[in-house]
């Protein structure tokens, strides 16, 4: 069984036991989160079923690993001959998830 979940503007297929980096959700490490916004749910053998624009009555159950940051990004902005040059950096929070179930 697969489905097709939207967390933090960006749409992410999952399956059970999948582990997944996502934007930074709340929640402590080992405690599970629900995701409601499902907008597909597939299963082989039955008819996959798509939303319009969720499923209704779906829901992904998935475990908090870790919250943590991601690698750096590097901003750099110069302007040629007029020795200007700024130089910045920037690490997005994310949340490292473990998929439990799929209820659709």
């Amino acid at each position: 069984m697969f489905a097709i979940v939207k967390t933090g503007g960006k749409q992410y297929t999952v399956a059970v036991n999948d582990v997944l980096i996502v934007e930074k959700l709340a929640g402590e490490a080992g405690s599970d989160i629900t995701l409601d916004e499902v907008l597909l749910v597939g299963e082989e053998g039955k008819a996959t079923k798509v939303g319009a624009p969720l499923v209704s009555g779906a829901s992904v159950v998935a475990e908090v690993i870790e919250q943590g940051k991601g690698d750096k990004v590097i901003i750099f902005k110069k302007q040629r001959r007029k020795k200007y040059r700024r130089t910045k950096g920037h690490r997005q929070e994310q949340t490292v998830l473990r998929i439990k179930s799929i209820k659709g």
